[in-house]
């Protein structure tokens, strides 16, 4: 599945747009696994350093996803580097593994800010991201056209955090915050709980199925028989 050259372009602006936020996310990740903040947050909890270790690492890894996970789809690097997409490939599902299994040990042992709505919300978010990991592994090498599919479902979740920001940034620049609180229990708030992610995969599915597959031989043509007993085994030898 080729991407069309507008949405390579729209990728790679995404990808210029989404350094920022990896890098923040990044080096937030790495001053916090030593524990060694001064004041706690609501990232930092002395208290339950799992917890903390956890999201750190969850903050780290999300970061190298959310960047390589935009190169996946680009025709021009599967096509003329197919090592490099293999092996970055490889690095965005354990990237993307790890992603989640800090994000739901965070949740299951504090919770989020926005409370069982925002925990529910992000828990799925993670079960989707680890499961699209999964499906596009399992059929790499086996079954191109399903892996394909299984890797932009996995590139979407995976920029799923900077697409949170992003949509706040607009929704704030667009009408001042309204329905937003710093306690993130208003109702955009509690809209995206599941807004950062599940509309982009609804369409994305859209698309997905609206795509004409392989062309199919049409009725009626020839089929060539198939090779006799003699030339098959003429050509194992």
């Amino acid at each position: 599945m080729t991407m069309p050259r507008p949405l390579t372009l729209l990728i790679g602006f995404a990808l210029l747009t989404a350094l920022p936020f990896a890098l923040v996310s990044a080096l937030q990740g790495i001053d916090g696994l030593d524990m060694a903040q001064a004041e706690p947050t609501r990232f930092l909890h002395p208290e339950d350093g799992a917890a903390s270790r956890a999201l750190f690492v969850h903050m780290i890894a999300g970061a190298a996803v959310t960047l390589l996970a935009l190169l996946q789809p680009v025709a021009a690097i599967r096509d003329r580097w197919p090592r490099v997409h293999r092996v970055s490939g490889r690095i965005v599902v354990f990237g993307a593994l790890l992603t989640a299994a800090g994000g739901l040990t965070y949740i299951a042992r504090q919770g989020t800010i926005g409370g069982a709505g925002m925990s529910a919300g992000f828990a799925l978010y993670g079960v989707l991201l680890a499961g699209a990991a999964i499906m596009t592994l399992r059929h790499a090498g086996r079954d191109i056209a399903r892996h394909r599919r299984w890797g932009l479902r996995l590139t979407w979740l995976a920029i799923g955090s900077w697409l949170y920001r992003v949509q706040y940034g607009l929704w704030h620049a667009a009408s001042g915050g309204a329905g937003s609180t710093p306690s993130f229990d208003g109702p955009f708030d509690q809209a995206m709980f599941v807004g950062f992610f599940l509309p982009h995969l609804i369409l994305l599915e859209i698309y997905l199925r609206r795509r004409p597959g392989p062309a199919a031989p049409p009725q009626g043509a020839i089929r060539p028989p198939p090779p006799r007993e003699g030339t098959r085994s003429l050509q194992k030898g």
